[in-house]
């Protein structure tokens, strides 16, 4: 970790998190396929495992969804059982149930700029031929665009059926190839998260974005675990930052055995 921001604030934060074995190490969680299976709910036992945790470090969670997708997930504890919460990749940010300042992706582009985006994708996706389409294709947060070749408002069985068609016929990677070559000079970054959809956002606006906010409290060790660590994956930048300790995990149940060996958890 960057030696610069450390400093004077290190005795600060220590004195936050003094009850804790490792008040200065932080361990950062993705959501999907890595605290839970893809849009499910935390299971109990995670949970509890969690606590545990806590008890040795700070913890903290970051996903690309939005605050009330996150929570939904977490079962509504996201801002009680983590120390801090980073939704949209940090652009929503909580310390504690306290929020931090974040930015947004429509003062960014601007109106003009977002409609030409987002006119050509219902343009791109009507003209696409694939098994199943449902509903909602674009879903606008705050800090970025979560586009779906399929639709979110898809059936679970049909998201799983998506994921293995996208593997075969890379629908998602083509797409993003198009968008690339259409809008070379906005600035933007694109994801391929989850099952269904991936993100378009501002280039340093992926979860390496949450860091920022950390930057004042002089962690020595930033833990990042996340399940989809390759280049391209929305784990990728954060994973593979100078600035943390990157865990590529398998699922929710792999998270908790390697959190448990390398702080010596039962």
């Amino acid at each position: 970790i960057n030696a610069e921001y450390m400093g004077d604030n290190l005795g600060r934060f220590g004195m936050a998190f003094n009850d804790r074995e490792l008040p200065t190490t932080i361990c950062l969680f993705d959501v999907d396929g890595t605290l839970t299976e893809p849009r499910l709910v935390i299971k109990p036992e995670t949970s509890a495992f969690l606590q545990k945790l806590r008890k040795k470090v700070v913890v903290g969670v970051v996903g690309g969804s939005d605050l009330v997708k996150i929570e939904e997930q977490m079962d509504n504890t996201a801002r009680t059982a983590f120390d801090v919460t980073f939704a949209e990749n940090g652009l929503t940010a909580f310390k504690g149930e306290a929020e931090l300042q974040g930015d947004s992706v429509l003062e960014f582009l601007g109106e003009e700029r977002l409609q030409k985006l987002i006119n050509f994708t219902l343009r791109y996706v009507a003209d696409l031929s694939i098994p199943q389409k449902r509903g909602t294709f674009i879903e606008f947060r705050k800090g970025m665009l979560n586009i779906s070749p399929i639709g979110r408002n898809c059936s679970r069985e049909e998201r799983n059926a998506f994921e293995k068609y996208d593997h075969e016929h890379h629908i998602r990677k083509t797409m993003v190839q198009a968008l690339q070559q259409a809008f070379p000079d906005y600035g933007l970054k694109y994801s391929i998260g989850g099952q269904i959809s991936f993100d378009v956002f501002p280039i340093g606006w992926d979860k390496t974005y949450c860091l920022k906010h950390l930057r004042q409290y002089g962690f020595t060790q930033i833990h990042f675990f996340g399940d989809k660590t390759f280049e391209g994956g929305n784990d990728y930048e954060i994973f593979s930052s100078p600035d943390t300790i990157g865990h590529t995990v398998k699922n929710p149940a792999d998270t908790i055995k390697q959190l448990a060996e390398l702080f010596s958890i039962e």
